[in-house]
């Protein structure tokens, strides 16, 4: 005799045959919780444990405040191929054509796919403004502190340290030096490791600013290429550093921008253990590494590190205000060298900001809001990808991101993104093309698309206009 299937089983598997028939399409809302229970005549929690269900087969998602939906469809489009980079260290010249790109792109008249800027609906604000108002009522002596003697809130550096556990630690208090955002962390290693004519290992792509950087402070590229799942080759690094001349590496190991991919732990060990036997300082890019699609959070290269030879830098723009300016580094051996080059040039952090940071995380607000704010990116970068496959030409390659919520496109060879970049403009679309993430000029037929928005019908439209500007279905 059959045993007959508990009633959330047979919700379940209900509602997986409309998802599979297409009565139920990709990206839908289903009916509500309550609604659900009320026509099916079954408790609240019965549905619950239905869709909960569903969700574990990977058939819906829950959306903070906003219900159950199926899935997007899966991206079937190949992905990006690892690229041949140039032998020699480039000089760098990109941040005129930047800076125009990016400002652009901001015009509120525009399509917002250019910048990595999360919507402002998707964070904290209510309660960062609540914050403020209360450390600064119960703390007005922060104003009064010296900034180029006491420059780290202690209350900041210990919850820094609590969460370093989770990235392989704990981590040293020494360690940390708080910034003016990821930004300066990253300049200030540079300056402490690095002098004008030096080169420095980059990934390739790798992320415009931090090859502005290198621009700013006179530095050269050696572009080392990344494989668009497991990130930056350590066997090329090998070879490239075997006679010396790399001052430094600069890369992000977590969800790296533009490629999202992610290095596994194997790798970073290796790479780690190389560029510590042949005295290269490490710079790690780790502001991507709480917004991770993974059941558990990726420990950076800082965790396999055993001669203090990574200098680990954040902030906090991604995942709750690009307006706090926090950034942090754990500097290692290089502590010394980098808090001077922090007192030289901006001196310390807002400590009001800082204290009203230290506030939030020890409330444990912070995981909670990372767990909804992941389920969203995740959702917006698929939302993309099948957008992306939906519109573009149909040799069109997609990047899988790991984390993150940028998306890297590869278009047909023929296509030139920087030459189409001002008719995209015109037509009120942005994006980020391709040789801004290179040293070299290389990727003109990739471009970079922000996912940092909920995929609103105008947003889709966009996507769609660009796809016909680059020659895809109509």
């Amino acid at each position: 005799m059959a045993v007959e299937p508990l009633r959330y089983e047979k919700l379940a598997g209900e509602l997986a045959g409309m998802i599979s028939g297409g009565i139920l399409s990709h990206g839908e809302r289903l009916p509500s919780v309550r609604r659900l229970a009320q026509e099916r005549r079954l408790s609240v929690s019965t549905v619950v444990q239905a869709l909960r269900q569903l969700e574990e087969r990977g058939l819906v998602e829950a959306r903070p405040q906003s219900g159950y939906f199926v899935r997007p469809a899966p991206v079937v489009r190949s992905e990006p191929q690892t690229r041949s980079t140039p032998d020699a260290p480039m000089p760098v010249d990109i941040s005129q054509r930047l800076v125009h790109v990016l400002q652009a792109g901001a015009r509120p008249d525009v399509a917002p796919l250019s910048a990595a800027l999360p919507a402002n609906s998707l964070l904290p604000i209510a309660a960062l403004h609540r914050l403020y108002a209360g450390v600064a009522r119960r703390h007005p002596h922060l104003l009064e502190v010296d900034s180029h003697v006491n420059m780290d809130q202690p209350a900041l550096v210990r919850q820094l340290v609590r969460r370093s556990l989770a990235w392989g630690g704990p981590l040293a208090p020494e360690e940390f030096i708080i910034t003016n955002s990821c930004t300066e962390a990253l300049n200030l290693c540079l300056r402490a490791v690095t002098k004008p004519g030096d080169t420095v290992a980059v990934e390739s792509p790798g992320y415009y600013l931090m090859l502005q950087l290198l621009e700013t402070l006179g530095l050269k590229a050696l572009e080392i290429p990344c494989d668009p799942r497991t990130g930056m080759s350590v066997e090329a690094l090998e070879l490239a550093s075997r006679n010396g001349g790399i001052a430094a590496c600069l890369l992000v190991a977590n969800g790296s921008n533009p490629l999202g991919s992610l290095m596994p732990d194997d790798k970073k060990r290796r790479l780690a253990a190389l560029t510590a036997a042949r005295g290269i300082p490490v710079i790690e890019d780790d502001i991507y590494g709480d917004l991770h699609f993974s059941d558990e959070r990726p420990w950076p290269l800082k965790a396999f590190d055993t001669a203090g030879n990574v200098m680990l830098c954040a902030s906090f723009s991604k995942c709750l205000s690009p307006s706090l300016r926090i950034g942090f580094v754990a500097s290692g051996r290089y502590r010394q060298a980098v808090a001077l080059q922090k007192t030289i040039t901006s001196g310390g952090t807002n400590p009001l900001t800082q204290m009203v940071l230290a506030e939030y995380l020890e409330s444990g607000a912070m995981e909670r809001h990372l767990r909804g704010l992941r389920r969203s990116y995740r959702h917006q970068v698929e939302a993309m990808q099948a957008a992306v496959s939906r519109y573009f030409p149909a040799s069109t390659r997609i990047a899988q991101p790991q984390g993150g919520y940028v998306l890297w496109v590869e278009l047909p060879e023929h296509i030139d993104t920087t030459q189409l970049h001002g008719r995209a403009l015109r037509e009120k679309l942005s994006y980020v093309p391709g040789a801004l993430f290179s040293a070299s000029g290389m990727y003109r037929n990739c471009l970079r698309l922000n996912c940092g928005n909920p995929h609103t019908p105008e947003i889709d439209d966009a996507v769609r206009r660009l796809g016909l500007l680059f020659g895809g279905a109509k």
